[in-house]
């Protein structure tokens, strides 16, 4: 069996695969709740800060660079766990790779942090 018939049978198709990645996007969520305190606090901002964005735009471009700025920032913050996690399945002992691909994906989240925090600024200061 090769590997594409192996993915079918392991993963589904139509609507069973669907479903199959609906779970698996639930898991990853859990997990990072779970086991992300950085992910915790974003999460808590983004919950806190989606209505503002909502009231405060006075577009929908607006609205959707302000929410869309939030919702980055939990897109690469998941990316980043998931880094982290990968390195520490690898092996916990000090590598200098394991410390760069870490550094590398903290340096991602803070990007983006300054990059939603430009956004909210530019739209909402008046210049």
């Amino acid at each position: 069996m090769d590997n594409k018939q192996y993915d079918k049978m392991r993963n589904g198709r139509g609507l069973r695969r669907l479903i199959n990645a609906g779970k698996s996007s639930l898991a990853g969520f859990t997990a990072a709740y779970k086991y992300e305190e950085a992910f915790r606090q974003e999460l808590v901002l983004c919950v806190v800060l989606l209505p503002v964005a909502l009231l405060l735009g006075e577009t929908g471009v607006e609205k959707s660079l302000l929410a869309g700025s939030l919702l980055l920032v939990m897109i690469v913050e998941l990316l980043n766990s998931a880094v982290e996690a990968v390195v520490d399945r690898v092996g916990l002992e000090i590598h200098p790779l394991s410390g760069r691909a870490k550094d590398m994906g903290s340096a991602a989240v803070f990007l983006v942090i300054t990059h939603a925090v430009l956004v909210w600024l530019l739209i909402l200061l008046p210049l």
